[in-house]
């Protein structure tokens, strides 16, 4: 009696077993081919970024060996292969294309480039606060102090990590703008704090002490 019955419960699992997959058969197969083709899929766009990695590297290294060489333009141009390249080859490019025009005594050029970096809200920040910066530093050579303020006062704030370059850098500029009390305030920023690079506190005491024997001050007195 209990195999009579133990076949009549299978018979009739086989029976719901049979209408669920008329039913659901054709969609769990359409499913199956999805992941196997999402599959494979996935599996080529990381063979092709991978290999789109290595190709964009090998551009990178050999615009970076023609620079090394002093063959500017022929590295800006290698450099202008990586602007549609994939992951962050674009920032890294256009800051070093920016940098080589710096190199090349084209410091309007290489100002542009990176206020344009510092501008792309799309770059990484930490990108764009160097090239801030560099553009803030290279400032200092052909405009005054608001064309060195505009840039690097963002950067002079206490949390930000590159203050001190900053506050250095405007300091220069406000010096150089025969504008010594502006100096003092942001030379006061740098050696007032605690944990200032000892190279950048060496400069700004040097700094200080120029201020102070143009104004006929003991050294360190300040104003």
């Amino acid at each position: 009696m209990s195999d009579i019955f133990r076949e009549v419960d299978e018979e009739i699992r086989h029976e719901r077993y049979k209408r669920l997959w008329n039913r659901f058969g054709t969609y769990l197969i359409a499913v199956a081919v999805l992941i196997v083709a999402g599959t494979a899929g996935w599996r080529g766009w990381l063979y092709w970024q991978e290999s789109a990695g290595r190709e964009a590297g090998d551009v990178y290294v050999a615009a970076a060996r023609l620079a090394d060489q002093g063959n500017f333009a022929e590295a800006e141009a290698r450099l202008a292969e990586l602007a549609n390249g994939p992951g962050g080859y674009p920032q890294l490019a256009g800051m070093r294309a920016a940098a080589l025009k710096a190199q090349a005594d084209d410091k309007a050029g290489a100002i542009a480039a990176f206020d344009a970096i510092a501008a792309d809200t799309s770059a990484a920040p930490l990108l764009r606060d160097i090239a801030r910066l560099r553009a803030g530093y290279l400032a200092l050579d052909l405009e005054d102090y608001q064309g060195a303020s505009q840039r690097l006062e963002a950067l002079s704030g206490d949390d930000n990590a590159w203050r001190y370059l900053a506050r250095e850098a405007l300091a220069l500029s406000a010096w150089k703008q025969n504008d010594p009390a502006a100096a003092r305030r942001w030379l006061g920023g740098i050696l007032d704090q605690e944990g200032v690079p000892g190279d950048v506190a060496s400069r700004a005491r040097t700094l200080l002490e120029l201020i102070d024997a143009a104004e006929g001050k003991p050294a360190g007195e300040g104003s």
